[in-house]
Formats: C-alpha cells, structure tokens, sequence
C-alpha cells in the first residue's frame, strides 16, 4: 500500500460520514440547535444573576466557553459512531480490503472538522445578536476559531480511539455522557475563583479551560484567568494539550483499528 492512497481513502471516509448527515437532516439540526439553544439559556436565564469579575457583560464572557464546549461535543459522536461500526461489524469489512487505516480514520475525523465548522457559524451569529463581540480584530478572531477546530480535531481522534476500544455502541454512549462533567468543570460558565482550591485547580488544568481562555484573549472578551499556568498561559497551553492528545490518540486509534474483531 503506498503513501499516495492515505488521502483517497481518507477523502472517501469522510464523504461516507457527511452522507450520515445528508441522509438524517434530524441529526444536522440537533447539532445546529443545541448550541444556539445553550446560548439562550445560559447567557439570558443564568447570565442575570452572574457578574463578571473587573467588568464586562457575562455573555461576552460566556460565549468563549461555549464555542469550547462545541469543540469538546466531538468526543461522543466519535466514540459511539466507532464503538458502533466494530459492534457491527463494519470496520472488520473495512480491515479487509487494501486501504489505509489511518486514511479512514482521519477522513472521518476531517468529516467532524467540517461539521464543527458549520456548526460554529450560527453559535457566533446568535452570539453576535444576543451582544456578544470580538473586540481584537479578525487576526486574533481567526486564530481563536483555529485553535477551536484544532481542539475539536483533537477530540474527535480521542472519541475514534476510546470507541474502537470499547468496541460496543451502548457501553460508548454511557462513557460519552461522561464528557457532560468534563465539560461543566471548566472556566467555561463560572470564574474558578469562587471554587474550592482544590476544584479551582483541576478547572484550570482541565484542556477545555485553557481553550476556553485562549479564546477570550483572542476576541479581547472578558476574563478571570486563575493562578495555574494553563490558565496564564492559554494559548500555549492549547497548543500543547492538542498536541498530547493527538500524539495519545491517533496511534491509539490506529492500533485499535487494526484489533478490531480480533
């Protein structure tokens, strides 16, 4: 098998799962809506009772958090989708034929890229209407959506990963509901000064705090970093948590790939 395959059959992985997608509007707009509803929620019915440390408006803050939460949501469609391809049997016929595991794999990781894409164009809309603002300019905007997709990308090969190892769809979808505290234990709705030191310190070392905080220096929104260096440091910080996870992830995922079935 030669190198020049990996992209042909990445390219035909990813377009086997925007066809999901195409075929099942439902799930389309559950990935549309959800966010756009979190918007509602948190900033207006929560955000009237949050104030923001050193000034600011809470959604201005909170919109940071959620566009890291849309970046972290990789991880359980990943996980339940490969945990149900080996339950079914699928990626045992995928072993079979001459292609590129890693290809197929990444396809599917770059197809997720491309919904997370989509899916943060009307989170930021609603954002923008319900007065969140970039208040830096496009350059640091565009770098802060980056490091978002980035992130997602990260997540998405450890979803791919933890799935093929788990390798059954109901024992996966009870692991992604996991992703629920992960997500809620981070700068992403609350400053983690008010936490007890010891909760304030797992936040703060937590991957999605660091992109949450990446992204409100990057739009110049509000915030309250704490003390931990994730959190003084949260571009670099990102970088290099999706960089650890990907390097974990991606031969993990491979490797599982490979066993399936087996």
């Amino acid at each position: 098998m030669s190198a020049w395959t990996i992209p042909v059959d990445a390219a035909a992985s990813a377009r086997r799962v925007l066809l999901v997608y195409r075929h099942s509007p439902g799930l389309l707009a559950a990935s549309l809506l959800v966010p756009v509803a979190m918007v509602g929620v948190f900033g207006y019915v929560f955000g009237s009772a949050m104030n923001v440390p050193g000034g600011g408006g809470y959604r201005e803050f909170l919109m940071p958090g959620l566009f890291a939460l849309v970046a972290l949501n990789a991880l359980m469609p990943a996980m339940v989708g490969a945990a149900r391809d080996a339950g079914r049997g699928v990626t045992d016929r995928l072993r079979s034929m001459s292609v590129s595991r890693f290809g197929l794999l990444a396809g599917q990781a770059l197809a997720d890229l491309l919904v997370a894409a989509v899916v943060l164009v009307p989170t930021a809309l609603v954002g923008l209407a319900a007065g969140w603002r970039v208040r830096d300019g496009l350059g640091p905007a565009l770098g802060a959506f980056g490091l978002l997709l980035l992130f997602r990308f990260a997540c998405s090969w450890v979803g791919l990963a933890l799935g093929l190892v788990v390798g059954k769809e109901e024992t996966a979808g009870q692991l992604g509901v996991l992703t629920i505290p992960f997500g809620m234990l981070t700068s992403a709705f609350v400053p983690t000064g008010g936490m007890p030191g010891w909760l304030a310190a797992l936040a703060e070392w937590n991957p999605v705090s660091a992109v949450v905080e990446s992204c409100r220096h990057l739009f110049g929104n509000p915030s309250a970093p704490g003390g931990a260096w994730p959190a003084q440091h949260p571009v670099a910080a990102s970088l290099g948590w999706s960089a650890l996870l990907l390097a974990l992830a991606v031969p993990l995922a491979v490797r599982a790939f490979a066993r399936a079935g087996r």
